[in-house]
């Protein structure tokens, strides 16, 4: 799998995904950081990509949604921004439902889906 498919699949697989200089939790630059810290005031779990320790990532995200620098924020698999735009998202009240409408949508195409109602199914012979 090329670099620009493993993008892609971490921005389709994941309802939340920020691409970051560093971790959550060890964030190595500021804009990283407290786009993170955003996130995670949005109280949902995310997938984050350390475009530190992926050198292919780093020099070919920008190329993915035309977008030059880090972090990047998808949700629901569209490019939100980066750190500017995702915390005056969350000032203005539309980070936190986007995220969780994003989540939740996410889950359910997760959960198993049933044919027939469990009333209508036939026993077999």
């Amino acid at each position: 799998m090329d670099v620009m498919e493993r993008i892609d699949q971490a921005v389709k697989d994941n309802p939340v995904v920020i691409f970051m200089k560093g971790t959550p939790r060890m964030p190595q630059c500021g804009f990283s950081s407290r786009a993170a810290q955003a996130l995670m005031q949005c109280g949902e779990e995310f997938a984050y990509v350390n475009v530190l320790a992926d050198p292919e990532i780093f020099q070919n995200l920008p190329r993915y949604a035309d977008w030059p620098t880090f972090p990047q924020i998808y949700v629901d698999g569209e490019l939100i921004g980066g750190c500017d735009i995702t915390l005056e998202m969350l000032q203005n009240g539309e980070l936190v439902p986007a995220v969780k409408a994003a989540v939740a949508k996410h889950k359910a195409a997760q959960a198993p889906a049933l044919d027939t109602p469990a009333d209508e199914v036939q026993p077999s012979a």
